[in-house]
């Protein structure tokens, strides 16, 4: 069996087992395929540890960033697994191997004044792609939604009568996330103009009906890339720096936003969708600066 076949078993075990969303399968097969260039005619069948510690060897030479070096050897890991569950080895080459080691960056955020400011530029647009753009932003900071989550938001999901979204985000994890009250009153408003932003073809039409944020788009909805570039482009009008604005930075200021006004750990991991509370620790300096407060502010013998 060659490696690219090979790599497709796994992706649709992935798939079909784990749930895997096309964005992970995307990354996954983007990182085998990479081993598998680099591993040159060698069969992934019968590679061996020392031939995939070579390629960590030579990704580090080239500069390859501790991250992205860590991500890639934990698809090969996987991938190794499925091939001894499976068994086609009898071996996993890649058990022992060691990425790099990696500092645990602080995510980025942004202030309350500059989501206020991100939000005043927004509301300033009336014109129905404003609307729109007003409607992503308040259910974003609202729930904290990964940007997949939110721009595959069909419309069907705004029809629950308790004012929550239902989310179905990594692995096929179902969770409620409640909504805001400008959250439902922007949905409100961009439901009395969405019709009129389908697309005019009916095959565009038919495949972008279902969703909240309808696109003529080969995937019928607002593309991850193009809302982005949006947000980008609305960080410039509030007076931001768009280099440091991302859906995924107002994932993060959701989550410290919540932390630093009193929110429990453990409920904006739900909120987020960690599976494990291990991913939900980074945020954990605001929860540090918080206790260093109160002791300095509310403390009887504090100076």
């Amino acid at each position: 069996m060659s490696n690219a076949r090979l790599i497709d078993s796994f992706l649709e075990m992935m798939s079909a087992e784990r749930g895997a969303s096309e964005n992970t399968l995307t990354a996954y097969r983007r990182d085998l395929t990479d081993w598998a260039s680099v591993i040159g005619k060698k069969d992934l069948l019968t590679v061996g540890t020392g031939s995939l510690e070579g390629v960590l060897a030579r990704w580090s030479k080239k500069g390859l960033a501790p991250s992205t070096a860590a991500r890639k050897l934990s698809a090969m890991k996987q991938f190794c697994l499925f091939l001894q569950v499976e068994g086609l080895r009898k071996d996993n080459p890649a058990h022992s191997l060691r990425g790099p080691k990696q500092g645990r960056p602080l995510p980025k955020i942004m202030s309350e004044a500059d989501v206020n400011a991100l939000f005043e530029a927004a509301e300033d647009n009336k014109t129905p792609k404003g609307m729109r753009m007003l409607c992503l932003l308040e259910i974003l900071y609202a729930g904290g939604l990964r940007v997949s989550e939110l721009v595959t938001l069909k419309v069907s999901a705004t029809n629950r009568r308790d004012n929550c979204l239902m989310i179905k985000g990594k692995g096929g994890r179902e969770r409620l996330v409640p909504l805001t009250g400008a959250a439902q009153r922007a949905i409100a408003e961009w439901l009395k103009l969405r019709e009129d932003m389908l697309p005019n073809n009916i095959i565009a039409k038919d495949r972008a009906k279902t969703f909240l944020f309808p696109s003529s788009s080969k995937l019928g909805h607002l593309t991850r890339e193009r809302f982005a570039q949006l947000l980008k482009e609305l960080a410039a009008k509030a007076g931001l720096n768009p280099a440091k604005i991302s859906p995924h930075v107002l994932r993060h200021a959701f989550a410290t936003h919540l932390l630093s006004n009193g929110a429990d750990l453990r409920s904006v991991q739900t909120l987020l969708g960690h599976a494990d509370i291990s991913t939900t620790q980074i945020y954990t300096h605001v929860l540090d600066e918080r206790m260093r407060e109160l002791v300095e502010t509310k403390h009887p013998l504090a100076s």
